[in-house]
């Protein structure tokens, strides 16, 4: 999360610029074992928000079928399990989540369910994305909490996250020889500054 122009709770009421003030959310969706980072989104978390993520994310990965699900495993959030079925058939998709329940601050509990499909509760684990939300904190300073390196204009921290995007998926090795993307097939090497900056996308 990452708070920019002004805190929430100085948004007025009704503002038009209210998308633009306040809080906003990242949302990412990545695949499990290789942190490749599929889509992000970034926003208030609102269905319509959640919406925008799944429509990137049908359209970079493969088409699921009864016999071959895809996965989803995610938080509480409630705007996923009305999301989902507008993307993918329910048969399609072995979905659960993750609910965690909080006392004073503190995490006391956690309740898995299985919204979807026929998967256990031991497989829905959401322990990957937790761990790339620390990574995002610690690479961007945009995404600390409470400090003054906060993005105060949502289009400066669509920027960075988007050049994140790329080096964390094709430039940052997560195994001691191969990026994320090189661990779904999606490049042969590891890419560097000079061929990001010097590669000649044809339209």
């Amino acid at each position: 999360m990452d708070i920019r122009k002004k805190k929430q709770k100085n948004v007025e009421p009704g503002s038009p610029n209210s998308d633009i003030e306040g809080d906003a959310w990242l949302f990412t969706f990545i695949t499990r074992g290789s942190y490749l980072i599929v889509a992000y989104e970034i926003g208030k978390r609102t269905r319509e928000c959640c919406k925008r993520l799944f429509e990137k994310v049908f359209d970079r990965v493969q088409l699921p079928f009864p016999d071959v699900k895809i996965q989803i495993f995610s938080d509480g959030n409630d705007d996923y399990t009305s999301t989902i079925p507008e993307y993918y058939e329910e048969t399609c998709v072995d979905y659960g989540k993750v609910i965690k329940i909080r006392e004073g601050g503190k995490i006391v509990d956690k309740i898995k369910r299985v919204i979807y499909g026929t998967i256990n509760n031991d497989e829905i684990e959401t322990t990957d994305i937790e761990n790339m939300n620390s990574i995002c904190r610690e690479r961007l300073g945009r995404l600390v909490r409470k400090t003054k390196c906060h993005s105060k204009k949502k289009t400066r921290l669509v920027d960075a996250f988007e050049l994140f995007h790329f080096y964390w998926n094709f430039m940052d090795k997560l195994t001691k020889s191969e990026t994320p993307a090189m661990l779904e097939g999606l490049a042969d090497h590891q890419w560097n500054w000079e061929q990001f900056f010097n590669f000649n996308y044809a339209v």
